[in-house]
């Protein structure tokens, strides 16, 4: 009996101190965006916030050289909506539809006619 209460108290101490290490990591993402020209890039699943929104501004400039992050996320969903005359919204959520309806609502405030133009999520669950 004494046996059983020791695997027992040895898998217990094992399952407390393991448990934070297999916790999810934040998964960052992000969407950079070219008033001038349209263009977009776009990130997911990185470690970072910095390091996502490098590799979306570095998508969008190799079509623009005036993109900037138009907004980034963590373990989200981001859009970005543009309208008629180039303005444009964006947003986040914690799936597609809210992002994109948040995104949709701030271009509203600019301008008529948004639309998305990208959506991507963080990639974590």
């Amino acid at each position: 009996m004494r046996r059983s209460y020791s695997v027992l108290a040895v898998l217990a101490i094992a399952f407390t101190t393991l448990a934070p290490a297999m916790a999810v990591a934040d998964s960052y993402g992000a969407i950079a965006y070219s008033p001038t020209t349209r263009a977009d890039g776009w990130s997911h699943s990185f470690s970072t916030r910095a390091d996502a929104e490098r590799r979306a501004l570095r998508e969008c400039s190799g079509r623009a050289r005036d993109c900037r992050v138009a907004i980034w996320f963590k373990n989200a969903c981001g859009a970005l909506a543009v309208g008629q005359n180039g303005s444009w919204g964006s947003g986040w959520g914690s799936d597609r539809r809210r992002a994109e309806l948040e995104a949709i609502g701030v271009c509203n405030q600019y301008t008529g006619g948004c639309r998305v133009a990208r959506w991507v999520c963080s990639g974590a669950p």
